[in-house]
């Protein structure tokens, strides 16, 4: 895809995320701005992110963020993190947990690894896999740092 291609997309994916009332039309805007791998679209998503009220589209924008791979979109996906960190915690969405995880790992920044370790205590078996895969992922010797300190 040409780099003129590339824009009519993206601004096409910008204009559905932002005005079109079908969420499935959002989700999928999400999903295909992720797939541009465009850093420049992080701080769209952010913006995004913070009005957006459907949870599908949400989880989508997540997802986005990890794909490009911006460490920009740190700590936006960690204020998620958060929020479900405080409810209790049969109360948490398991799916969005997931995907936070999942795109703190694809982004690879070690800011993420003191927020995401509250959930190396979960008591969700799966939770606590795919978290001790993001430390290996983002960190390898995460071990040795806290045995050292």
């Amino acid at each position: 895809m040409d780099q003129k291609t590339r824009n009519e997309a993206f601004n096409k994916f910008i204009k559905i995320l932002f005005n079109n009332d079908n969420w499935k039309e959002r989700a999928f805007a999400a999903q295909n701005l992720g797939q541009l791998k465009e850093g420049r679209a992080i701080n769209i998503l952010f913006k995004a992110l913070k009005s957006e009220k459907d949870d599908v589209v949400i989880n989508r924008i997540i997802e986005a963020m990890g794909e490009i791979g911006d460490p920009k979109a740190t700590m936006p996906i960690i204020e998620f993190l958060k929020v479900e960190l405080e409810k209790p915690e049969e109360d948490q969405d398991k799916t969005r947990l997931f995907i936070i995880i999942e795109s703190l790992m694809k982004i690879g920044d070690k800011r993420a690894l003191e927020h995401l370790g509250i959930l190396l205590d979960s008591c969700h078996s799966d939770i606590r896999a795919l978290t001790l895969e993001a430390f290996e992922c983002i960190d390898p010797q995460w071990k040795l740092r806290i045995k050292s300190n």
